[in-house]
């Protein structure tokens, strides 16, 4: 009875063109990382959203969970098609294998929009609201879900493409998530108000849509931090872009030294010197006899030098992907979320030694704890992520609320010459706004950049070239809202809206029934 009445504006007839349909959902998939970087045509991710909910329109169950499959497909096949690069390349795998492994990791990752449309249709569709607010905030609590689910893979949200937009001022205050939650809401007004074709339901979602999008306006210039010290730190980042298929061979290792030695001899005196991850390959406790004297000039010359490099283990059972800081600095951090086969691989026991893949240089790291203190550079709080840490909101806000500084390192090598780096950077730059700090960014060959506390690029380094990048970072004091409650505020307003409609929808129905 509730569900009649819910379609029946509509006008469709369940299982009309369902081929179309399929169809339909592969490519609003693979439309929506073109509103990512680097081609940042944002409205596509409106229209992908919108598509979507044509999709999954007037199908059954079986069907949503086949379009919502290939919805998912679209999207990773197209957005993260960068993988390829990774184990092709530097895995040494064979084309087909190579296409094959990237195509199952894509076809595995779908599944989680698979699951999600299954339980839009089966039970979010049909209550009051559903389309309108369910949809939305089913979408950002399975991107939260991808974020830690099997270790997480939190890519490609569609909150990142908004990050130069108005409504950009949200994510200071609610985080990615929000703006994911806006965009996405705002696909569904424009879809129910195509569909209703009626002027006081048009100026009805009108409204929503302005008052979403005005409101980020409104707030986007607020300063919720504030510089805490007149002069700005001088840092300089160098991009030694060392080739990856040579980085870990015993002949390169002296010459990979003497690179960085000889362009940070120069910067000496700089407050603070970056290096990118496992910028030195070899242990740190083997690397002692190069990093100690460098160490030693550099605190000389008041300069802090943080860089990336493996770390044995004290109890002798592995080593860990980290970052220490030297001269004036102190502190050393070991990386936490580690890239399943390029760091650690699954089921080890089987697959080590099936094809070279699986056996990549230093792919056995072991996860650091998850309580590290930041790192201290000078007198100032460096909170410190390596490689994609970075893209995970609220791991990223956990540390920023105690510190001065975001620092990143990366090798972006692993994805060669591809939109991969470009996605980071972007992802890099909303965890700057969403925490209100500067945010310095070193890699091995791009993209090294320095991010002020708004999100925007200051200094950026070209991609592929060996460069130092030189510029300034200010210390910023205090903290946004999203850096003190991180995403719980909109993560649990999507889940109680998702619980009001359905204590509504049963209500409703119950009351239906007795009448």
């Amino acid at each position: 009875m509730v569900k009649a009445r819910e379609f029946a504006f509509l006008g469709t007839t369940a299982g009309s063109r369902p081929l179309l349909r399929a169809l339909l959902a592969l490519i609003a998939g693979a439309i929506l990382p073109f509103a990512l970087a680097p081609y940042d045509l944002w409205p596509v991710g409106i229209a992908s959203c919108f598509i979507y909910l044509y999709c999954l329109l007037d199908c059954n169950r079986r069907q949503a969970l086949w379009r919502g499959w290939l919805y998912g497909l679209g999207l990773f096949g197209s957005g993260v098609s960068w993988v390829y690069v990774s184990i092709q390349v530097h895995g040494s795998a064979s084309v087909p294998l190579a296409a094959f492994l990237t195509a199952l990791f894509c076809a595995g990752l779908a599944l989680f929009h698979a699951a999600f449309a299954w339980i839009y249709v089966a039970w979010v569709r049909q209550l009051p609201g559903g389309m309108l607010l369910g949809f939305p905030s089913l979408w950002v609590l399975f991107e939260w879900l991808r974020s830690w689910l099997l270790t997480g893979f939190p890519w490609l949200y569609l909150g990142n493409a908004y990050l130069d937009t108005p409504i950009a001022g949200w994510a200071p205050i609610l985080g990615v998530y929000s703006l994911s939650l806006v965009a996405a809401l705002t696909a569904s007004c424009l879809f129910l108000a195509w569909r209703r074709k009626a002027l006081n339901s048009a100026l009805t979602y009108g409204v929503i849509i302005a008052t979403l999008w005005i409101g980020g306006a409104v707030l986007r210039p607020v300063e919720w931090v504030a510089p805490a010290i007149k002069k700005p730190l001088q840092v300089a980042l160098v991009q030694a872009n060392i080739p990856q298929e040579l980085k870990w061979r015993p002949e390169y290792y002296r010459p990979t030294l003497a690179a960085y030695q000889s362009a940070t001899e120069s910067l000496l005196g700089k407050d603070i010197i970056i290096w990118p991850e496992s910028a030195i390959p070899n242990y740190y406790q083997r690397a002692r006899d190069f990093l100690d004297p460098l160490s030693q000039q550099a605190r000389a010359s008041h300069s802090a030098l943080i860089t990336g490099i493996p770390w044995l283990r004290e109890d002798g059972k592995g080593y860990y992907n980290s970052i220490v800081s030297l001269g004036e600095g102190t502190g050393v951090y070991h990386k936490q979320r580690l890239v399943p086969f390029g760091e650690y691989v699954p089921l080890e026991q089987w697959l080590r030694g099936l094809i070279a893949f699986f056996d990549l240089p230093m792919s056995a790291f072991s996860a650091g704890s998850p309580r590290q203190d930041n790192l201290r550079a000078l007198s100032y709080r460096l909170a410190p992520f390596i490689c994609y840490e970075i893209v995970y909101p609220d791991l990223v806000a956990h540390s920023a609320r105690n510190a001065d500084l975001l620092i990143t390192i990366s090798n972006d090598s692993w994805f060669g010459k591809s939109i991969g780096p470009l996605q980071h950077l972007q992802m890099a730059r909303m965890r700057a706004l969403e925490n209100g700090r500067y945010l310095i960014r070193g890699t091995n060959n791009g993209v090294t950049a320095i991010v002020n506390h708004r999100g925007e690029i200051t200094a950026r380094a070209p991609q592929f070239e060996t460069a130092v990048l030189e510029g300034e970072v200010e210390v910023m004091l205090g903290n946004t809202p999203f850096s003190s409650f991180g995403s719980r505020p909109v993560l649990l307003a999507c889940f109680f809206a998702l619980l009001g409609m359905q204590v509504l929808f049963r209500t409703f129905w119950r009351d239906a029934r007795t009448r």
